[in-house]
């Protein structure tokens, strides 16, 4: 009969195996993971939904999208601050440039995501952030996203959904600014002040309302 050191000693062999099993699936998974995408298979959107906080947090969640990046654009002033920008006066919007994998997802199905999470009816800015800066755009970056960019929003205009006017705009993309570092996937760094703050603004109880189950929600 097996003795009670024989008994010990299978345990934690099988232990140990389970072990460096467990460990090769998760560095296969990260490697997988943090693999080099080919630049061909790489493309960029930009929206502006309001706060860039909350666009961030809500593209970053979608399939095929690599990375979003804060930042300001539209506006006259040269490497704007956030202290320039908040004033509504240098003409900028807070807005995310997206960079997605084409071979997982494409233009238009990040529009229909990004109606999904803001408030298309909504001319003064997004929820409870009011001013030019807040206000939703869409920056084409070539003939072919433009043509999509009319196409999303004449559709949802004829739908007459909203019974309201659909206000976000649709412009030529210019000179994107990245936001200062503090504000990059400030959701990450700050969850707490960031929940605190998106549930304040009242954002996804205004998405439940206006898209109810489609609505893009935390």
């Amino acid at each position: 009969m097996p003795t009670d050191q024989m008994r010990f000693k299978t345990a934690f062999a099988t232990l140990l195996l389970l072990i460096l099993v467990s460990a090769c699936q998760f560095s296969s998974e990260t490697t997988a993971k943090n693999q080099t995408i080919p630049a061909e298979y790489l493309d960029t959107a930009i929206f502006a939904g309001g706060c860039f906080w909350c666009s961030e947090s809500d593209f970053d969640k979608l399939p095929g999208v690599i990375s979003t990046t804060s930042g300001y654009i539209g506006g006259t002033v040269i490497n704007p601050t956030y202290e320039q920008v908040v004033t509504g006066k240098t003409g900028h919007l807070e807005a995310v440039s997206v960079q997605f994998d084409k071979t997982v997802t494409d233009f238009e199905a990040l529009l229909h995501a990004f109606w999904r999470t803001i408030d298309p009816v909504f001319p003064d800015g997004q929820f409870c952030d009011i001013g030019p800066q807040y206000r939703s755009a869409i920056f084409y970056l070539t003939p072919e996203q433009h043509t999509s960019a009319e196409a999303s929003k004449n559709a949802l205009a004829v739908s007459r959904r909203f019974g309201l006017p659909i206000v976000t705009e649709i412009l030529p993309a210019t000179t994107f600014y990245p936001a200062e570092d503090y504000h990059q996937d400030y959701y990450l760094k700050n969850p707490k002040n960031y929940t605190q703050y998106r549930n304040k603004c009242g954002r996804d109880a205004r998405l439940k309302q206006l898209w109810g189950d489609e609505a893009l929600v935390h």
